[in-house]
């Protein structure tokens, strides 16, 4: 092993193939270690997740000084003042927004509320950097039902969500915001639209709109409040989310359903590399078998799997593989791994079996026969360590290919859905129409990063060349 690493580290090629194999591998622990298992069935494929996230949003990176997403919760109330009654709880959103323009929307999420006699009272405001606040929203969880009995639990498993820049009641508490502060006299319907407009800005002077109302950007800090109000102090709320809409999302962006691509892209490094790592030793371990059985059993054996051979190599081996993942469903390790290995081993055993047979007339074969050494220590205690280098070298060179079946067949519709792959979010983009739409963040991302996983591993297998080829040591 000593001498392989030596190999790999001589050479330019083996030393960025050596780096990039160690990112991937760094990234692929990260991901193990800090994500669940399943994922993809409870995060990746869940609606609920991604509900307050935009669509096909860019990354922040693309589009400088531009409106980030972004997601404020509070799971602990900032304030708590005593009542006759019970407690109010504030719950405290500061908002930095230094942007000459509005956010996309402004929503608020509650996720649980409990109480033991009364609903409790949410009300809603937004305090804006002049120092003037507007009360936006008034809500009561539905009361107890009849022959109900407390605690009382609502919007557990749906939370209640507002949208803070189109809710009718909205609306209703701008106009009259608008009308005491700045005397502007502005209907409910007339503020349809152009809610985020006005609640981060400030009117116009006359002489600047010449015409109907219009405002301009007001930048600075603001603060969402939630005032609380229960009537038993036992009663309690679940986490609030304040969400500021805006034209950029994550440093990956998201897809059309809202999810962040860079959680999809980065559970795809561990996925990736488990494919080609398990395809490559299995394809390696069947095909350098049968090659060794081939060449030195010779008969009947070596017809039986050179036949086999060259049928499966004649297959069309894309075709049969969507085929057979078609019929027998797409589980990645069940089905999708051990159709690609079944595929991957032919042209190895038939390499294999032609160095065999230059060896079984060696010496050293010969050698091992005289003292009555039986056929299967020779194949495998002196002939395996003999195309070792050679195995060791195909073993690399098969994992990019599996990875890249694998990415084909996600892209085709027929990967695992259990799992977020390269390949199916590549697949997503383009029944969405990304490319037609512009959205390269959903399509550049994980085209190249299965180019450079799959060059990893081939700048790793041409290093080990001097050690497949001895002729290639001296140069």
């Amino acid at each position: 092993m000593e001498s392989v690493l030596k190999v790999i580290l001589s050479s330019g090629v083996g030393r960025a193939g050596l780096a990039l194999f160690a990112l991937l591998t760094g990234i692929s622990v990260y991901v193990l270690v800090s994500y669940p298992l399943d994922y993809g069935s409870r995060v990746w494929y869940n609606p609920a997740v991604w509900a307050d996230n935009p669509a096909v949003k860019p990354p922040i990176w693309a589009k400088p000084g531009a409106v980030p997403h972004s997601v404020f919760l509070q799971e602990e109330p900032t304030e708590v003042r005593k009542a006759s009654t019970g407690e109010r709880r504030l719950y405290r959103f500061e908002i930095p927004h230094p942007y000459e323009k509005p956010p996309d929307s402004l929503s608020l999420t509650l996720t649980e509320a409990v109480y033991y006699s009364r609903p409790p009272l949410l009300t809603v405001s937004l305090t804006r950097p002049d120092g003037r606040s507007v009360r936006l929203y008034r809500y009561s969880p539905p009361a107890p039902r009849p022959g109900e009995e407390a605690p009382y639990v609502r919007h557990r498993d749906s939370p209640h969500r507002v949208d803070l820049g189109a809710d009718p009641q909205v609306r209703a508490q701008v106009s009259a915001f608008l009308r005491d502060e700045y005397g502007l006299r502005l209907s409910a319907n007339e503020l349809r639209g152009r809610l985020m407009e006005i609640l981060f800005g400030e009117p116009t002077s006359p002489e600047e709109r010449g015409g109907p109302a219009a405002f301009r950007p007001l930048p600075g800090t603001y603060a969402l409040e939630v005032e609380v109000t229960v009537f038993d102090r036992r009663d309690r709320i679940g986490a609030l989310q304040a969400v500021r809409g805006g034209e950029t999302f994550g440093w990956m962006g998201t897809d059309s359903l809202g999810r962040d691509l860079a959680q999809g892209l980065l559970f795809g490094f561990p996925v990736s590399l488990i494919i080609g790592i398990l395809t490559s030793v299995l394809a390696t371990l069947l095909g350098a078998s049968l090659g060794i059985m081939s060449g030195y059993l010779g008969g009947r054996v070596d017809l039986l799997i050179q036949r086999s051979a060259d049928v499966i190599n004649n297959i069309p081996g894309l075709p049969l593989l969507i085929f057979l993942v078609f019929i027998f469903g797409s589980n990645l390790f069940l089905v999708i791994i051990p159709v690609i290995v079944f595929f991957s081993w032919p042209g190895l055993a038939i390499i294999v079996r032609s160095m065999v047979l230059q060896l079984r007339e060696g010496q050293l074969v010969e050698a091992e026969r005289s003292l009555g050494a039986t056929r299967w220590r020779i194949m495998f205690r002196h002939i395996l360590p003999q195309v070792g280098p050679y195995l060791l070298a195909q073993l690399i060179f098969f994992a990019p290919s599996a990875i890249l079946s694998e990415a084909t067949l996600s892209f085709l519709g027929l990967g695992d859905t259990s799992l977020p792959t390269w390949g199916q979010i590549l697949e997503g983009a383009f029944r969405t129409g990304a490319v037609y739409r512009g959205y390269w963040w959903w399509v550049v991302p994980p085209g190249l990063l299965i180019v450079i996983t799959a060059v990893a591993f081939m700048l790793i297998a041409l290093s080990l060349e001097p050690i497949a080829n001895p002729r290639l040591r001296r140069s």
